[in-house]
């Protein structure tokens, strides 16, 4: 097994939280394997991953963001996307109203399914109307050619809508444990683009190693 290791971080240092799809992330799932290797990674607790509620998912991700206690970027898979741009429909509202700063600074938002047309699974329907409004902090969409729960037209749409640069993933299904991606070095370099290029923007200094550990950390 991988020994993580913690580090101090400054308030200044990201936190990446992971945010899973429908019926969580399993054990060969490329989000399982960050958290195992990368101390600075979390998985958020959604809860209800095979009952799936909106409203119960955005609060939760809410509490994961808040209780994070430093700026965050969000790495979203599947229906865990929808949560994120729920989220982001709500909460900047919110934010504004209150004065206060928008604590996700960043969201790598990876193989997103089709909620309002014919969803591949009824379940996901319940986070219908997809929200359609530019995220409001950086972003990439990330899609794959033959992912049966979203054409990659319909990603390409989305990713203008939401504001987000669109990564091609090339053939590799729904971008899950069934795609046998391991790792997936290729979101890796993703996430470390997002940082180190589109989140530097807003936190200058903030990177991401691209290597596993001993000691994977974002370094201020």
């Amino acid at each position: 097994m991988t020994r993580r290791m913690r580090v101090p971080h400054s308030e200044q240092t990201p936190a990446v939280l992971l945010v899973p799809g429908l019926s969580g992330s399993g054990p060969a799932h490329w989000q399982t394997i960050w958290e195992e290797q990368y101390a600075n990674c979390s998985k958020v607790d959604l809860a209800k991953w095979d009952d799936p509620h909106r409203n119960t998912w955005i609060n939760n991700l809410n509490l994961a963001i808040r209780s994070a206690g430093r700026p965050v970027v969000l790495v979203a898979h599947s229906l865990g996307c929808l949560a994120v741009a729920w989220w982001a429909k709500f909460e900047q509202a919110s934010l504004a109203e209150r004065g206060e700063a928008m604590p996700v600074v960043g969201a790598l938002m990876v193989a997103p399914p089709e909620v309002d047309f014919f969803p591949l699974d009824e379940r996901v329907a319940r986070f219908a109307p997809t929200p359609t409004e530019p995220l409001p902090f950086p972003s990439r969409l990330i899609a794959s050619h033959d992912d049966p729960w979203m054409g990659f037209h319909t990603a390409q749409s989305l990713a203008r809508r939401w504001g987000s640069t669109l990564v091609d993933a090339g053939e590799c299904g729904h971008i899950n444990a069934d795609s046998g991606l391991g790792e997936w070095s290729f979101g890796r370099e993703q996430l470390a683009l997002l940082l180190q290029h589109d989140v530097a923007i807003a936190a200058p200094r903030a990177s991401l190693p691209t290597t596993p550990v001993p000691a994977p950390r974002l370094e201020a």
